[in-house]
Formats: structure tokens, sequence, C-alpha cells
């Protein structure tokens, strides 16, 4: 019986509008930009002067239009996606690596290890991210690397207390008592028993945080402070609309409606696979 209504509520789950729109609408988006290559195999930079700032859907050769430069804005979105998915999907993995294993470390081994590492996080959760930003490029300066750098360097830190919170509750566990009883090393202690079982919150933090990353990436782009100008992204195509936006409004909307559909999706996977792995902590709706 409990295994029929387990079964028929992951049933449910797998076909809420909540599920079906966040993986919609980040297969869509992903695969587009996967297959830019193929759409546009003219790429994202070829100029035609005498199409400069054509209106959206009026010429079905540019059906968003142009930018002061002739280029295809459909063209633009989707290529610079690369950009803006590569960014937040690298720097997110980067910061799990990191803080994933100065959790284990920290939460595991306690004493020394552990207020080293809590003080160094402390500290830096003290300091604005704009102001990190700014100062970490104004010593190693910008571009791509530079940008996926300073995203785990700034978010590290929140998979690190995730991580040690999980193993502080895990480690006084039967079955990690048991483990040390019969002399498994920490080793395998920590990677075999430790990190499966807290690979769930640490996966939904994760989907959370590509979404945050690319809304950060667009923005230290628009600043002037992210990835090389000449290079197409969401951040960069905002900050190169924004003197048109009374003339050809399209320059802008686009990049930033392809940012909103990318953050909105990966948003509510992240919230459905937050309701799933955790059923207690479940919203009512």
């Amino acid at each position: 019986m409990a295994a029929k209504t387990s079964s028929s509520l992951l049933f449910s789950r797998l076909f809420s509008l909540e599920f079906i729109l966040g993986v919609g609408l980040t297969a869509i988006i992903c695969l587009a930009v996967l297959f830019s290559g193929l759409l546009f195999p003219g790429g994202a930079d070829k100029i035609d002067l005498m199409a400069r700032l054509t209106p959206p859907f009026t010429n079905m050769s540019h059906i968003f239009g142009t930018d002061p430069l002739g280029r295809d804005v459909l063209a633009r979105v989707v290529t610079g996606g690369k950009i803006s998915l590569l960014v937040g999907f690298v720097s997110v993995a980067g910061a799990v690596v990191v803080g994933v294993i100065m959790g284990l470390i920290a939460g595991y081994y306690r004493g020394f290890w552990d207020m080293v590492v809590m003080r160094f996080a402390d500290v830096q959760l003290a300091l604005p991210f704009i102001l990190l930003a700014i100062t970490f490029i104004a010593i190693v300066g910008g571009g791509l690397m530079n940008t996926i750098i300073l995203l785990i360097v700034s978010q590290w830190v929140q998979y690190a207390r995730l991580v040690r919170a999980s193993v502080l509750a895990l480690r006084e566990r039967e079955f990690i008592l048991s483990a040390r009883a019969i002399g498994v090393k920490d080793w395998r202690i920590i990677f075999q028993h430790l990190l499966p079982n807290l690979l769930g919150p640490v996966i939904v933090l994760m989907t959370l945080n590509v979404a945050n990353n690319i809304l950060l990436e667009s923005s230290l782009t628009f600043l002037g402070l992210g990835v090389d100008p000449t290079i197409p992204s969401w951040g960069g195509m905002l900050a190169d609309g924004r003197t048109y936006l009374q003339t050809a409004w399209w320059v802008s909307v686009f990049p930033g409606l392809a940012i909103l559909l990318t953050v909105l999706g990966l948003n509510l996977l992240g919230d459905w696979l937050r309701d799933s792995l955790d059923p207690t902590g479940r919203t009512s709706r």
C-alpha cells in the first residue's frame, strides 16, 4: 500500500506544471544554444549595414530584428547563450567541488580544520559581492575565465556550510560509528558513506545557483566587469542596446527575455527538486 502511494505521488510530481515548465524551458534553451551552429551557420557577427535596426517580425530573414550593426538579434541571442550557460554551469561545478571538499573536511574532522574553514567562510560572507568582484577584476582583470573563477571564489562558501551542517548531523549516526569500529579508513567513510547521503540538498542548491550565476554574469558583463564585450553574451547585448531603448527596444528586450526564461526554468526545476528530494519541507499549493 505504501509503495503504491509512493508511486502515485511520484507520478503526480512528474506531471506537475512546475516540472513540465521547468524542464521544458530549460531543455528548449539548452538545445537551441547547443545546436546554434546548425541553426545559424553564418554565426552571430555577420554585419549587414543595409539592414541595421530592422524591427522584429517585419523581415523573415531577421525575425527578432537587427542591432545597430545589422547583426541578427535572434542569432546573437542563441549564440550568446553559450557564454552565459557556460559561465553558469562551470562556475557552479567548480564551487561544488571546492565547497563540498571543504565542508566534508570541516564537518568530519572538526577542531582546527573546522575553525579555519568556517572563519575564512565568515570573513568572505561579510564581504559584499560587488566589492569582491570589483577588487578581483581590478587585480586580475576581466574575461571569461576570470569571471568563472570569481563566481567560484564567491560561492564555494554556500556549499561548504551546507555540507558541514549535514556532516555534523550524520557523523554520529550508527552506520558511521559502525564503519569506524571495524576500522574503515576516513576517506572511505567520507566519500562512500557521508557524501552519498548529502547529495540531495547539494543538487538543489546547484540548480538554483546556475540560474543565479547566469544573472550575475549578465550583470557583471553589463557593467563592463565580466566577459569581453567583443564576445556575444546576454549581458553584453543588454549593454549594447541600452542606448537604443527608445528607438530600437528589441536589441535589449530579447536578450532580457532569454535571461528571464532561462532563470525561470532553472528556478522551477530547482523548486521541484527541492520538494521531491525533501518531502518534509514541501510547501502546500
